[in-house]
């Protein structure tokens, strides 16, 4: 198995992914958006998650597929970004059908960037709401990574020796035929990093130097992590979306979610703290029609832990510089 033509998200044929962002006040909206309706599922992990439409996702649920997914900086401000790409959809007569009317499904997950350095004096108009319809407006099979949509203003391990966090992207195409393929957002609470070294957490899955050539770790010394008690509820958060060609159900879906969480635990270190909102959802095309067995099911959820791992290495690697907050590349060369 190789990565596919483009190492994104969009390999999974039928997935398109829009970027947006405000350069005064450092933050962005990224939106993946199905050609057609998808089965979808989440699961969140972090303790201070911010999200819409996530119960719609649960398998005892009305509502059978979505019509978009939107990461986006901001906070819970950025959860009007969603109704942008809403406006969007339904103008275009995308959406649930209830009677004549339809209602676009748009599960969104946010992260907190209001403290990066940016310019927040918005009033009362805050920008998501146009970054989200700027963003699926820009939908396209390839993308920008590192500094852009919702990985705009991010970081990554904020205590102490944080780094700029980014947008990420990796996929994994299979002999017979099934893609998968991790999008996420890194901001997290935990660093990206190995104590005492310049390695990253995911440099075990690198493929094709898409982290720009790891070199492996030497022993690493756990004793001087970083302490967590200047964390803060809700300024961070790592939020991703994982895709697959498979035909699966809601609950499917889900565990893929589930298992996909792992993709963040072998980047990012510590993970799914009180301090993060940690949430993937997942996305299902159905284009491969094969029946999904409970081991296929698992082979599939554990290719999209791989690429998600992959996916927070290449944010790492692909980010820039950016206000206070330096890039991995830059922090490596001095060390």
């Amino acid at each position: 198995m190789q990565p596919g033509a483009r190492n994104l998200i969009t390999d999974v044929e039928g997935i398109l992914v829009g970027n947006a962002e405000d350069h005064d006040a450092a933050s962005g909206v990224t939106v993946v958006l199905p050609q057609v309706r998808c089965v979808a599922g989440a699961d969140v992990r972090g303790g201070a998650p911010g999200t819409r439409e996530i119960d719609a996702l649960d398998p005892t649920c009305l509502v059978d597929a979505v019509d978009a997914v939107v990461l986006s900086g901001g906070s819970a401000f950025g959860l009007d970004a969603a109704g942008g790409v809403m406006s969007w959809l339904a103008a275009r007569g995308r959406g649930y059908a209830i009677r004549d009317v339809v209602v676009p499904i748009v599960p969104s997950a946010i992260l907190f960037d209001l403290l990066n350095g940016g310019n927040k004096a918005w009033g009362e108009m805050p920008p998501y709401r146009q970054l989200g319809r700027d963003a699926v407006e820009a939908a396209a099979e390839t993308f920008a990574l590192g500094n852009a949509g919702a990985g705009y203003g991010a970081q990554a391990g904020t205590l102490g020796a944080g780094i700029k966090g980014g947008l990420g992207s990796a996929s994994i195409v299979s002999d017979d035929g099934l893609q998968v393929g991790a999008l996420v957002a890194v901001n997290a609470v935990g660093s990206p990093v190995m104590p005492g070294s310049t390695t990253l957490w995911a440099w075990p899955f690198e493929r094709n130097g898409e982290m720009g050539g790891q070199s492996p770790p030497g022993a690493v010394d756990l004793s001087g992590e970083q302490d967590l008690q200047e964390a803060a509820a809700g300024e961070n958060t790592t939020i991703g979306v994982v895709a697959t060609n498979a035909f699966l159900d809601k609950a499917q879906a889900r565990r893929v979610a589930i298992m996909a969480q792992d993709g963040y635990a072998r980047a990012l270190r510590p993970v799914h703290t009180p301090f993060d909102g940690d949430t993937v959802f997942c996305l299902a095309t159905g284009a491969r029609a094969q029946p999904v067995t409970p081991d296929a099911l698992s082979r599939i959820g554990a290719l999209a832990a791989d690429c998600m791992a992959r996916a927070v290495g290449r944010a790492i690697w692909e980010a820039r510089s950016l206000l206070a907050m330096s890039c991995y590349r830059d922090w490596a060369d001095t060390r």
